[in-house]
């Protein structure tokens, strides 16, 4: 019963730092803000992030929220994309904040990231809303479930410009 303990222990702590090496560096490729609700984004270069959310956002000042920031991967875009067979689409009609590329989002969670000058830690999955249908067609809900990217808050406060690194911090936040 002991090895059993001891090579639970050891593949529990292999998996502990299986997940907290992360190599790989992403890049701010889009950024926009929902100035209010419907109404369409608004595509930037750079963005002020502070405590209360993004400059502009319209869930700015939602006293410390889970969603004070929304990302997406731009893999991601691509694969719902090919699942509606489109083209392409256009960042602004997932009604994300930002889109990276490079970076396993997904593989963030509970962590803190440094985009530019800003720090952000990961507060969970940003599920799609109706609005996909709408935005994307016929089954676009479905094409983004698994794809709708992170939600964040802003640790600290900085600007976030596209073409910025996304960087995954040492510690996370169960440490």
């Amino acid at each position: 019963m002991t090895n059993k303990r001891r090579v639970g222990s050891a593949v529990s702590l292999e998996m502990k730092q299986l997940m907290a090496t992360m190599p790989q560096v992403g890049r701010v490729e889009w950024i926009g803000v929902r100035p209010g609700r419907r109404e369409p984004l608004k595509n930037l270069q750079t963005v002020n992030a502070s405590w209360e959310g993004l400059e502009g956002d319209r869930y700015r000042g939602k006293a410390g929220g889970p969603r004070m920031v929304t990302l997406i991967q731009q893999e991601h875009i691509t694969t719902v994309a090919s699942i509606l067979k489109l083209a392409a689409i256009a960042p602004e009609l997932l009604r994300r904040n930002i889109v990276v590329s490079g970076i396993n989002l997904q593989a963030l969670k509970k962590r803190r990231i440094q985009i530019g000058d800003a720090v952000l830690e990961v507060t969970g999955n940003c599920p799609p809303c109706s609005r996909m249908e709408e935005n994307l067609g016929s089954g676009g809900y479905n094409a983004m479930r698994g794809h709708g990217g992170i939600t964040a808050t802003v640790i600290r406060e900085g600007e976030i410009e596209c073409g910025d690194t996304v960087e995954c911090m040492a510690e996370s936040v169960d440490s």
